[in-house]
């Protein structure tokens, strides 16, 4: 059963029809009246950015979304009538329903999908009748047969049983993705997480249909249900494979296994109409795949979707795909509510928003709350949003930084059930993000056989499973302790990282199948010796490796990693062990930064909004006699030499005098150190300025103790060793780049210079004056940089005392780290390195 479909084949496919969505809407009426009795029919709303455009310009806008949603769902209707047609002789085929003039066509076409009501599908045909309803005969038989032709040529080319292919054309419809953040699960990624999470759910007689029909499996963000999907095909594999027939399970699966909500009511029909094709012969009488209300309601109130299950347990919903009379809008019930209790669920699986509520410019400069953005939400109708997010998260994982995908974290921890499997689609920034802490903490103490799968590749359009987000992601499954399961089972965390994304559902089935057979993984605390390689066939797939999480500040680093042993190295680092790649481990003395320096603060505090602030920024170049200055933003030009001269004037805002000084006698200070290091551009981790400045965005000051640690942090933070721990410390969500926070650098490894003799400490000012004329090169190409190699030889054998083979195997570790993607960024080396040395 497993159609093994090229994903370039999967795209082009779903690109062409796009296509003739696209052409069978451009037949698509331009009456203001009916446009809007449509768009009103799809529950759809403008898109957000429409107020800045002119009437005429806020029509043509709202006619494309509507017909594209509109032809989207007709679309996804005929591939379900040519799946019907090959089980109910009385349902004609496509090719013989337009075999006749177009408008008899039309009369035939709408009389088979009454029949097919007469059966069900409610969900699939029943917004596509009432919308060739309100077109006039002419227009809807041009649309029905550009769309019936496309429908034809995908069966023809053997792509109709793939499921997700309208899903996957939907996300690229949906306008209002950019601020609902939902975006699709590749099908290739959705079989690997479904497949992971079933083979979890323990004590389960797969041959046994009524037992597998008391499982209850939820989504709280379905979107288009790709991980819905690729569930049941799991569940239904493993019946098939128990000596049962799939089919014998399908009217449960549909009326009482699945629970899907969403706030786009044409992505729940979609996916009631996805899993209603696993088998288009059989009947069922009702679904729980519903629309949830979102914003501001008749009655005054504000909802915020499946968020509302955060509340309580039984929530009104606006559409309900089961039953007709059950359809609020068209079918008009007002009261629907359904009931989720908490504890309940076997498994619940999702790809959340990502959108977050922090306003922090870009698109979203303008939007006051971007993660309720959407369906036209007013200024108010945002701020009472955030504020009911706000108070139905306190006591939960949620973070209001993190986002709204924390939140969805914390209904699925609310709904399962002890030993249940928790299964999500997350931002990569979870794995090490300081807004992401409740998150981990909560799995290191509540859950265990936690398993993070990540990926390493170079370019950011590659490291996610999903499509179009432009985001590094991971997956995240485990199992919720129950009684029967001790605390320490979950003590230590299975870390995944793969070379690429599984391009075909074989390589996703083969990689699952290695890690949940797997008996023996190399551990992250056993020295540089890698990890426990996946090989599809021939073919290293990636590398997985077993790590202890500190429940008490748990951070998950071991993510998009291409060779462990870098990683390996950077945790014995951290226990204050030199520990090489062939060579024995030998002490060195290490400690986190804030155990010997203290942070500046964040660049709102220094200059605002949001907060009030003693400073602001002028536009002068500045100078030596300059009262104020900042180290703020990066300039590569000024950045290939140890000192760097201060980019920002600061002046004292009126009344705010006092409040200056003392935040500038407070964290002035010469040491700054990379928030946002981009390794494939940016030469240093640690900058230096001649006079004290104050750090801004990019350049937070570290002030020491002792003034003369300033020249001990410089060196040892653009060693190689430096620049290896401060990527290990980072979140590397972006291609070729390492972003931390001002909150989380007090963790970052560093040399113990309290453990450093007067001499060494004198002799640590001595080399920085011979290194601070030198220039360096991007830190991408540390391993061919000979000031790099320079500066390693007098830190490692002349500052620290160790031997010629030390510095030999750092240069090694040098090249093991520049050969990772995400330093290098997949930005080409040899060619650079020329410019750059000239």
């Amino acid at each position: 059963h497993l159609v093994d479909v090229p994903e370039s084949a999967f795209d082009k496919c779903a690109e062409d029809l796009e296509k003739s969505i696209d052409e069978a809407v451009s037949h698509f009426p331009s009456d203001v009246v009916l446009i809007n009795k449509i768009f009103k029919l799809l529950g759809l709303t403008e898109d957000p950015k429409a107020k800045d455009l002119s009437e005429l310009q806020r029509r043509k806008l709202k006619r494309t979304q509507t017909g594209r949603i509109a032809g989207a769902i007709i679309a996804n209707a005929f591939l379900f009538h040519e799946r019907i047609a090959n089980t109910r002789e009385h349902i004609q085929p496509i090719h013989q329903l337009f075999c006749q003039r177009r408008v008899s066509a039309l009369k035939a076409a709408l009389k088979a999908w009454d029949d097919i009501l007469e059966i069900n599908y409610w969900p699939i045909f029943d917004a596509s009748r009432q919308i060739i309803d309100l077109l006039d005969a002419g227009t809807a038989g041009k649309i029905l047969q550009r769309l019936a032709d496309e429908a034809e040529r995908i069966q023809e080319q053997g792509l109709l049983y793939e499921n997700d292919l309208t899903g996957h054309v939907f996300q690229r419809l949906i306008i209002d993705r950019k601020y609902l953040a939902a975006f699709y699960t590749l099908p290739t990624s959705a079989a690997l997480l479904a497949r992971l999470a079933v083979s979890k759910m323990k004590d389960i007689d797969w041959s046994n249909a009524d037992k597998i029909g008391k499982l209850r499996i939820a989504d709280f963000a379905c979107g288009t249900g790709a991980l819905l999907s690729a569930v049941y095909d799991q569940i239904a594999n493993r019946y098939e494979r128990a000596g049962g027939d799939p089919a014998d399970l399908h009217q449960a699966m549909m009326e009482q296994v699945f629970y899907g909500f969403d706030v786009l009511h044409y992505a729940t029909c979609l996916t009631a109409s996805i899993l209603s094709g696993k088998q288009p012969g059989i009947i069922y009488d009702d679904t729980w795949f519903c629309t949830m209300p979102f914003g501001r309601q008749k009655d005054g109130t504000v909802k915020i979707g499946s968020l509302e299950f955060l509340d309580k347990a039984e929530q009104r919903i606006l559409f309900h795909t089961g039953d007709p009379a059950k359809q609020v809008g068209s079918h008009g019930e007002d009261s629907l509510k359904v009931e989720v209790p908490d504890n309940e669920m076997d498994l619940v699986i999702m790809n959340p928003p990502f959108t977050r509520a922090a306003n922090h410019g870009g698109e979203h400069a303008n939007i006051v709350n971007p993660a309720f953005a959407a369906f036209g939400a007013t200024k108010e109708d945002m701020k009472e949003m955030g504020a009911r997010m706000r108070d139905l998260g306190k006591k939960t994982c949620y973070d209001g930084k993190a986002g709204l995908a924390s939140a969805f974290a914390a209904i699925a921890n609310k709904k399962l059930n002890p030993g249940g499997i928790l299964a999500l689609v997350l931002p990569l920034v979870s794995a090490i993000g300081q807004s992401w802490k409740k998150f981990r903490t909560l799995l290191a103490k509540d859950y265990t056989d936690i398993e993070v799968i990540s990926i390493a590749d170079a370019k950011i359009q590659d490291i996610s499973f999903s499509a179009f987000t432009g985001l590094g992601e991971c997956l995240v499954i485990a199992r919720k302790k129950s009684a029967s399961i001790s605390s320490q089972d979950s003590s230590a965390t299975h870390f995944v990282s793969l070379l690429q994304r599984p391009a075909k559902l074989a390589a996703s089935g083969e990689i699952a199948k290695q890690l949940t057979t797997t008996e023996t993984e190399r551990k992250l605390e056993g020295g540089p010796f890698g990890g426990t390689d996946i090989d599809c066939g021939h073919e290293k797939m990636g590398e997985t490796i077993l790590a202890n999480v500190d429940k008490t500040n748990p951070t998950w680093n071991p993510v998009r990693i291409q060779d462990f042993e870098l990683i390996q190295t950077a945790y014995q680092l951290t226990q204050s062990k030199l520990h090489l790649p062939r060579r024995k481990a030998k002490p060195l003395a290490m400690t986190a930064l804030s155990k010997v320096g203290m942070r500046g603060v964040v660049h709102r505090l220094i200059i605002g909004p949001p907060y009030p602030a003693p400073f602001y920024q002028t536009k002068s170049t500045p100078k030596p006699t300059d009262t104020y200055t900042a180290l703020w933003n990066h300039e590569a030009k000024r950045e290939h030499y140890l000192i760097c001269q201060p980019d920002r004037k600061l002046k004292a805002e009126k009344g705010q005098e006092e409040r200056a000084n003392a935040l500038w006698q407070s964290i002035a200070g010469r040491a700054h150190l990379n928030l946002d290091f981009r390794f494939n551009a940016q030469p240093l981790a640690v900058a230096i300025t001649e006079e004290p400045c104050i750090g801004g965005t990019a350049w937070p000051n570290v002030n020491f103790a002792k003034k003369s640690w300033d020249y001990a942090f410089s060196l040892w933070g653009n060693s190689t060793l430096g620049l290896l721990c401060h990527w290990w410390h980072s979140s590397r969500q972006d291609s070729g780049r390492g972003r931390t926070t001002i909150s989380a650098i007090e963790k970052l490894p560093v040399l113990d210079f309290l453990a450093l003799s007067q001499a060494q400490i004198k002799q640590a000012k001595t080399i920085f004056d011979q290194f601070k004329s030198k220039r360096f090169l991007p830190a991408y190409v540390a391993d061919e940089d000979d000031t790099r190699a320079l500066l390693d030889r007098r830190v490692l054998c002349e500052w620290l005392g160790f031997e010629e083979s030390i510095f030999k195997a750092v240069r090694q570790l040098a090249c093991k780290w520049c050969a990772e993607p995400s330093v290098h960024g997949g930005k080409q080396r040899h060619k650079n390195i020329l410019l750059e040395k000239k």
